[in-house]
């Protein structure tokens, strides 16, 4: 009985049928004779060599796509990762996400923060790269140190955004390693892209070197700016509610914006009400008057400062940044168990020069890990994370940027589920859907 046939032979079987309809003849040029070969065979052999090419051929397109390749990015060492959606710039220094643009935009929007960008075109000379740019990871510290800790040398924000990165290059993936010598701890970080998807997998893990257990402040410095960040345009949505003005008239070491008068970096005036708890998206402002914190002020010339607490209720939270004007979605869904709270930094000294940090991390505030400490759980909820004895802890989170459909108004829910995130407008009843096969 003859062996039943593949699908595979089949189709050879029926392209062999219309491409070679009639026998023909090969020179056997070591035989000196001429054989006349079945038409059958030749057809399928020659297919399966197309097939053979062609998939070469694919494969040699994706390794192009995906494998980082070497540029300069405002001065500094760059890798660009590649999928065929999305151009991705990662910089060894700080292992900052420092630009991210959709590969089919002819004009490469990024809506990341861009602080020397931002100097250039407002006419300022030329600014020092310090790792505060962009998506850059606040390790271990947030916000400033303590008086003694700067005496120690420990930098704002940690060490990992000031620190050369080694870094290992693969088709699809970047690993960037760093060791930390004030704190003792070793950050890793990796940047995975999988072809056609547009989203970005970040996966990060923390070593203790010390023999013992330690409270740790880690931060994701998610930050967006103008262009993209405008008036009457983008707004801001997630997946939490109960928030709280920071109290920026407390005896703490200030972060950005800190201090009674509020000057801060840009903005040049305080409009919420000091140290109050509100339901996002609506705070309490100093005039009285409702501050919605979703949107991007029309008349900019304020700082703002505030957290939220992630939905209790959920494993995966989400925050997003939306522009309806150029129908883009740019966001990010993290676990929960790695960061708890998102603190609202909105810099707003002009329209131009718009900034508004999406910070989720460990704690509620830019705050020392000692006043972190003193301050104590918030909500209920702890503001800080253990780092065991000689052990290693990780945090996973996805990175999307996308165009949305049009009339997509608002960003009402976000869900990872079966290899997608979907994004959902629930007053337009549309949605995006993107492909997210790694999960989370």
């Amino acid at each position: 009985m003859p062996a039943p046939r593949t699908l595979p032979d089949a189709i050879c079987e029926f392209s062999a049928l219309w491409v070679w309809r009639t026998p023909f003849r090969l020179v056997d040029f070591a035989a000196s004779k001429s054989q006349e070969l079945d038409y059958w065979e030749v057809g399928k052999k020659s297919i399966r060599i197309l097939g053979a090419l062609l998939a070469v051929a694919g494969a040699s397109l994706i390794w192009s796509q995906t494998s980082p390749r070497t540029e300069q990015f405002e001065g500094q060492e760059a890798i660009v990762l590649s999928n065929g959606k999305l151009d991705v710039t990662v910089l060894p220094h700080g292992s900052v996400l420092a630009n991210i643009a959709l590969t089919d935009d002819p004009q490469k929007l990024s809506p990341l923060w861009n602080p020397i960008r931002l100097g250039r075109e407002a006419g300022r000379g030329p600014a020092q790269f310090n790792g505060i740019f962009g998506h850059f990871p606040c390790v271990d510290g947030f916000g400033q140190p303590s008086p003694d800790e700067r005496t120690a040398g420990l930098p704002q924000h940690g060490e990992a955004h000031g620190s050369h990165f080694a870094v290992t290059n693969e088709p699809g993936a970047v690993t960037m390693r760093a060791t930390l010598p004030i704190v003792q701890e070793v950050f890793t970080r990796i940047f995975r892209m999988v072809p056609g998807e547009s989203v970005l997998y970040v996966d990060s893990q923390l070593e203790n070197l010390l023999g013992f257990d330690r409270p740790v402040n880690w931060a994701e410095h998610a930050t967006v700016s103008a262009p993209f960040v405008a008036p009457g345009k983008t707004t801001v949505a997630l997946s939490g509610s109960r928030s709280q003005n920071r109290d920026y008239t407390a005896n703490q070491q200030q972060g950005r914006g800190g201090g009674a008068a509020g000057a801060g970096r840009g903005g040049n005036q305080r409009r919420l009400v000091p140290g109050k708890d509100f339901t996002w998206p609506m705070a309490e402002g100093l005039d009285g008057s409702k501050v919605d914190m979703s949107i991007i002020p029309d008349n900019p010339h304020y700082t703002d400062h505030a957290a939220t607490l992630m939905d209790p209720s959920q494993r995966l939270e989400w925050v997003t940044a939306l522009n309806t004007e150029k129908k883009l979605v740019y966001g990010y869904v993290f676990r929960r168990e790695d960061y708890p709270w998102i603190q609202h930094w909105g810099n707003f000294p002009s329209v131009n020069g718009l900034v508004r940090g999406l910070e989720f991390g460990t704690q509620p505030y830019d705050i020392s890990r000692r006043d972190v400490l003193n301050a104590g759980p918030l909500f209920g909820t702890p503001t800080f994370r253990w780092l065991p004895a000689k052990s290693k802890i990780e945090s996973h989170f996805i990175v999307f940027y996308s165009r949305v459909p049009e009339g997509f108004g608002k960003v009402d829910d976000v869900h990872l589920e079966n290899g997608q995130i979907v994004i959902v407008d629930n007053g337009s009843n549309r949605r995006a859907v993107l492909a997210a096969s790694r999960g989370l």
